[in-house]
């Protein structure tokens, strides 16, 4: 799974990455907003977006709003990462469209398990769009076949050719 790491500080970022792909993360970075967008907008867009709050140019949370605006077929997961620990802060962020909310300097431990609470999200969009996908399908058959069968509209039933 591709993680997206937005963060400004190269210690940081280093350290996440190596923790990631020990993890078995295909890892991208980037250190400002700008880029973050242009990331998760590409063909090869990041499942998961681990967003410095602080970031150059524009902030995590400007991000995940416009992420958000974007509509992406396949929405990713934002976690924002900060050391503003104020409730305010926490809600704020999910306000403007972060899925979590991490307080620096983060655990591993919570890191991972708000990693694979993340996969299971996606997957269930994806498994969820996939069947709405196959009920669209379904449903224009449907539509089809009841062109081709004169269905009586008070009994729901086949009508022959005597129009009964």
């Amino acid at each position: 799974m591709r993680i997206l790491i937005a963060e400004d500080d190269r210690v940081t970022a280093r350290l996440l990455t190596s923790l990631l792909t020990s993890w078995g993360y295909d890892v991208a970075v980037a250190d400002n907003g700008e880029s973050v967008l242009q990331m998760i907008a590409s063909e090869r867009a990041p499942y998961i977006a681990l967003l410095d709050w602080m970031l150059p140019g524009m902030d995590g949370p400007e991000v995940c709003r416009r992420t958000r605006a974007l509509e992406l077929s396949t929405p990713g997961y934002l976690i924002l990462l900060t050391s503003k620990s104020a409730r305010a802060d926490l809600v704020e962020g999910l306000n403007a469209g972060a899925d979590e909310y991490l307080v620096k300097p983060i655990d591993p431990g919570e890191l991972r398990a708000r990693l694979n609470a993340g996969a299971r999200i996606l997957d269930l969009q994806v498994r969820l769009a996939d069947q709405v996908r196959e009920l669209e399908e379904a449903l224009s058959n449907i539509r089809k076949l009841t062109g081709l069968l004169p269905i009586c509209a008070y009994c729901k039933s086949i009508r022959d050719d005597s129009n009964y």
